[in-house]
């Protein structure tokens, strides 16, 4: 898939204060959510819930700990990737960062987890549990504006044991070739609903909306929220899952801690029937064919397909999951 190379432009990026929730201007804030789900893929949220104080001290100790743990080791891969694009190697099927991965759910591994101290594993228990809840309760804002029953998105994501639910903790250092080699490649989401908290001084990552490259503004303590793969296929297509990718800078090391809370392994993931037979509906007074889109399948088969394509569309991942359909049951 060709990816525009345009400069990122500047638009009104969605922004929901999730105080006025719990005011009069309550429609206002669902329908700037029902936009950003339905045309950007992304949205911020502030007055989230989660205290500045542990946001700002979990930076403060994930950013310690890449120069305690981490640094050296990029420094080396760093070395090694200028070197080869200066001799004339593509380099651009490698992604300029430095991360590690925690899985919460269904087990964890925090503990056997390499290099973290106690202070740091307690502040990402703590921090995971907090973004959970919000996750479970943008899934709810998201079923109302769908016009599912609350806790629909929940079920559907559950399994035979409850969610997925990890974080990738992420460094971009300064890389003096900007242009030799990009922080993330272009990808979209394979998951559920994505919750990032981002560095609020170094920009990098960017969507892409109409053709364009849209910068995420960084936004002191929002959480940024964006849409995987596995819910456009549960509202039938009415949201999306958008390619994103990250951008290396010259100056400045630029922090991020993505949630993913996604479908158990073996959640079976299908159009909701009701969102269906809505669409249908609606295409049937405007003359055209209704009925799902998108396939059923079971979410570890396609998360299986997704890590040998992750940066390339999605529709042929869409299409294969289809063309390999054989019938499952589902309660």
């Amino acid at each position: 898939m060709a990816i525009p190379a345009d400069a990122a432009v500047s638009l009104n990026f969605p922004v929901i204060n999730m105080e006025k929730l719990e005011t009069g201007e309550r429609g206002a804030a669902m329908e700037v959510i029902r936009d950003a789900c339905e045309n950007w893929g992304f949205f911020e949220l502030l007055n989230h819930g989660i205290s500045h104080e542990l946001m700002d001290e979990v930076e403060r100790v994930s950013k310690a700990n890449y120069t305690a743990c981490r640094e050296g080791q990029f420094k080396e891969f760093a070395a090694r990737t200028l070197e080869a694009g200066d001799k004339g190697a593509d380099v651009k099927d490698v992604d300029w960062e430095s991360t590690f991965f925690v899985r919460h759910l269904p087990a964890s591994n925090l503990a056997d987890l390499p290099d973290l101290d106690h202070h740091y594993r307690q502040l990402i228990k703590e921090f995971a549990s907090e973004i959970e809840k919000l996750a479970e309760k943008v899934l709810d804002l998201l079923c109302e504006n769908l016009g599912l029953e609350q806790g629909y998105l929940k079920r559907a994501f559950a399994g035979s044991r409850g969610p997925t639910f990890g974080t990738k903790v992420s460094s971009y250092p300064p890389c003096p070739r900007p242009d030799l080699v990009d922080g993330l490649r272009a990808h979209t989401d394979a998951g559920g609903v994505i919750l990032l908290f981002q560095d609020d001084q170094v920009s990098g990552l960017q969507l892409l909306k109409d053709g364009a490259w849209v910068e995420v503004p960084p936004m002191s303590h929002a959480i940024v929220v964006n849409i995987g793969d596995q819910l456009e296929v549960i509202t039938n297509g009415r949201y999306k899952s958008v390619m994103h990718r990250v951008l290396t800078r010259a100056d400045g090391n630029r922090m991020s801690i993505a949630s993913f809370y996604n479908p158990g392994a073996d959640a079976v993931i299908f159009p909701a029937p009701a969102l269906v037979a809505a669409a249908g509906a609606t295409e049937k007074n405007e003359g055209e064919e209704g009925g799902a889109v998108y396939p059923k399948f079971v979410f570890e088969d396609y998360m299986n397909l997704y890590v040998r394509h992750k940066f390339e569309a999605k529709e042929p991942r869409f299409k294969a999951m289809k063309a390999d359909a054989a019938p499952i049951a589902t309660a």
